[in-house]
């Protein structure tokens, strides 16, 4: 094994021989192919990018009418015409202020199937200036065949389907538009009952996809997996049948690439695509000619940084040591880090020299500590119960939180209070081992509802939630949801320690109040232990 010294001058001595050589070749034969690689991660990066906002859009389309159709489903109490009436009125109430507060909403709908109701038709409502949703003369349902899916699709698909969809775009007969619509059927016992849907006209996307800017001409468009389009920059969808030259076929898709390359008007164009949660087509296209940049401005550049090399022998010595004796740099930067208790660190170095090995072997022991502490704050922070987070993790967050009301970023959020009543009774009566099932769908059923939230076990029947952002907007809703969810549970189970009994309390932070985050625990608490009290009176009146 040749010392460092040795390595350091026979490798500098042929490597200033071989340097224009070597580096013209390797340039000229590598730099085309790493810009295509380099343009390809970009159009990945862009598309990702896009797909994620566009489907963070639907998502919300989505929970829209998925909330009205679960407050339909509960408060249907019948068939008749006296009971759809009241049920279709309490439920256009409702859709109408969640859709105020969904963005794109073109129109929105419950359409009761003529086979249920001859009388009760439903309501439909549509915003076509902007300005406000206004009540629409409703489509008549028994012009049409609705067993025949090719009509009036809104509705027979998802009556034929029995499931939530998204529908392809395509033109409303009455209005004469072209939108994307998601609907969800609604039963009543196994029986159809009729659709609530969203409609969403394709302009209410337009500003997120034009967004997407790559290079000087690049743009970014939307299209089934057929290539047929349903937003474009540059065209006019609405008249693409005027079009003899469209952007591209639904040929140049595969299954297999995100990437591919067509010709559209004489121009190169390299393209990437990625499927939305609809069903659509995201693809951001840009010539190529801006995605390769200027190569041979390159090349020449490289010809004179290896003609000085060659001249400055004594300069590419003394750079050379610097690169051999990095590595040592680098392990001893780890060693400090290391000795602080820090473990995340990179060592790239992996030669067959004295650095090599000590490197590698020091990596080796670092991972296995690391791994063992990253183990050892999963068994502190997790409750083993439940597997969601303690009251260790509850403390450490709270703590976190109480930094970011002192600084003045916290925003707002609230802290919610859960207690599972009864549980003594159950342990007592059934068992620890029920007891402990009674906790887990508990705790499944909080976590279930407020989704976007941590759920902490902060004692043997206690669970704590920290709402922000849209979980703290909603507050009020998910408490209902969480009541709803609740009965349900109870009304399809008989054993007590399978039901769902708990006390709620949500508290939101008040600067003008509250002078730490514990005050705001603490009236969570208080509301929690309200709620309670009411629940005990409420019961006790029920078995009186």
């Amino acid at each position: 094994m040749h010392s460092l010294r040795t390595r350091i001058t026979l490798l500098a001595v042929c490597l200033i021989v071989i340097a224009v050589s070597a580096v013209t070749m390797l340039s000229v034969l590598f730099i085309r192919r790493s810009e295509r690689i380099e343009s390809d991660q970009m159009l990945l990066l862009m598309c990702e990018t896009g797909e994620r906002n566009i489907d963070y859009y639907f998502d919300s389309v989505q929970k829209t009418v998925a909330r009205v159709a679960y407050y339909a489903d509960n408060d249907l109490k019948g068939l008749d015409d006296e009971q759809l009436r009241e049920h279709i009125q309490h439920v256009e109430e409702y859709f109408e202020n969640t859709a105020y507060r969904t963005n794109g909403v073109l129109t929105f709908y419950y359409r009761i199937d003529p086979e249920i109701s001859e009388n009760v038709k439903g309501f439909w409502y549509t915003n076509l200036t902007g300005t406000g949703f206004e009540t629409h003369t409703v489509t008549d349902i028994s012009a049409y065949d609705t067993g025949n899916t090719s009509e009036l699709v809104w509705f027979t698909v998802p009556k034929s389907t029995g499931k939530a969809v998204w529908l392809p775009p395509y033109i409303t007969e009455n209005l004469n538009m072209r939108v994307i619509s998601y609907n969800i059927p609604v039963y009543w016992k196994d029986t159809f009952v009729g659709v609530i849907g969203i409609e969403l006209d394709y302009s209410s996307l337009a500003a997120q996809v034009d967004s997407i800017r790559l290079y000087s001409n690049g743009y970014a468009f939307l299209s089934d997996a057929d290539g047929n389009l349903f937003y474009h920059p540059k065209i006019d969808v609405a008249k693409l049948d005027e079009y003899s030259d469209p952007e591209f076929s639904g040929g140049l898709f595969s299954e297999q690439s995100t990437f591919f390359s067509y010709t559209y008007k004489g121009v190169r164009k390299a393209a990437a695509w990625l499927s939305l949660s609809n069903g659509m087509r995201l693809v951001v296209s840009v010539p190529e000619e801006e995605t390769y940049g200027d190569w041979q401005r390159l090349i020449r550049e490289i010809l004179v940084i290896s003609a000085v090399v060659l001249i400055t022998l004594s300069s590419f010595t003394l750079y050379y040591t610097g690169r051999i004796t990095k590595p040592l740099e680098e392990l001893t930067e780890a060693t400090e880090q290391f000795g602080r208790g820090n473990y995340d660190f990179r060592l790239d170095y992996d030669k067959d020299d004295e650095v090599g090995r000590l490197t590698s072997s020091f990596k080796l022991l670092a991972g296995h500590l690391n791994e063992h502490i990253n183990d050892l704050n999963k068994r502190v922070f997790v409750d083993a119960l439940t597997s969601v987070r303690n009251k260790g993790a509850f403390t450490e967050a709270i703590e976190k939180l109480q930094g970011q009301v002192v600084q003045d970023s916290a925003g707002e959020f609230a802290i919610g209070m859960f207690d599972c009543d009864n549980l003594k009774t159950i342990n007592d009566r059934y068992g620890h081992d029920k007891g402990d099932v009674y906790l887990k769908n508990t705790c499944h059923l909080i976590c279930q509802v407020f989704e976007h939230s941590p759920v902490f076990r902060i004692g043997g029947d206690e669970f704590a939630v920290i709402l922000q952002n849209e979980d703290y907007q909603n507050r009020n809703a998910l408490i209902m949801q969480l009541n709803r969810a609740e009965e349900v549970v109870n009304s399809a189970r008989n054993n007590q320690w399978e039901q769902i009994h708990i006390s709620k309390g949500i508290a939101g932070y008040d600067p003008e109040t509250d002078k730490t985050v514990a005050d705001t625990i603490r009236r969570a608490d208080k509301f929690m232990y309200a709620d309670k009290r009411r629940r005990k009176t409420e019961a006790a009146s029920a078995d009186a």
